[in-house]
């Protein structure tokens, strides 16, 4: 009771924004690949495979997902073995379960049929203590698509600092 006598209404506590924990990012794939979609997925791991990317052992370089019989897999990341862990470590490059609705997974498997079309791993990250996967549907870039994606950044970086000059003066 407040000292007026009144009761005053208990705050309840606000649910704070979640907290996402980036554990390895595939720099590669924006190099290579023009990115047309991206979906996070749930990514399906045993003990010491969470362990492991707690400490950030992980790379998405050679990693890409694939579509078998109704599920998607992400093949080729590498996970390294837990250092503190025992004969129940797991293989490094194991194929691992991604978990997505059927309907994303449909569209996923029809996108990449077209030609030129595959799908690469972005991201691993925890959200809210759940490991995650953010991957694209990319299309590859020719070696002249990669120069001139390299240009116009370099273009970009020198006109931010003429502006950047120019407001000093």
């Amino acid at each position: 009771m407040v000292p007026d006598g009144s009761k005053q209404a208990s705050k309840k506590p606000q649910p704070s924004a979640p907290v996402r924990q980036l554990v390895a990012s595939n720099k590669k794939a924006r190099h290579d690949y023009a990115i047309e979609d991206v979906l996070e997925a749930g990514l399906v791991l045993s003990g010491t495979e969470v362990k492991a990317l707690r400490a950030g052992r992980a790379s998405l370089v050679d990693g890409f997902c694939s579509i078998d019989g109704g599920e998607a897999w992400l093949e080729g990341a590498h996970i390294s073995e837990y250092a503190l862990g025992t004969w129940t470590n797991h293989a490094p490059r194991r194929k691992r379960k991604l978990l997505l609705h059927r309907d994303e997974i449909t569209r996923l498997e029809q996108k990449t049929r077209e030609k030129g079309f595959t799908i690469v791993p972005l991201q691993i990250y925890f959200l809210d203590g759940r490991a995650k996967v953010e991957i694209a549907v990319a299309r590859g870039k020719r070696e002249f698509d990669k120069r001139q994606t390299l240009r116009e950044q370099q273009d970009n970086r020198e006109a931010h600092r003429a502006i950047r000059q120019r407001e000093l003066r």
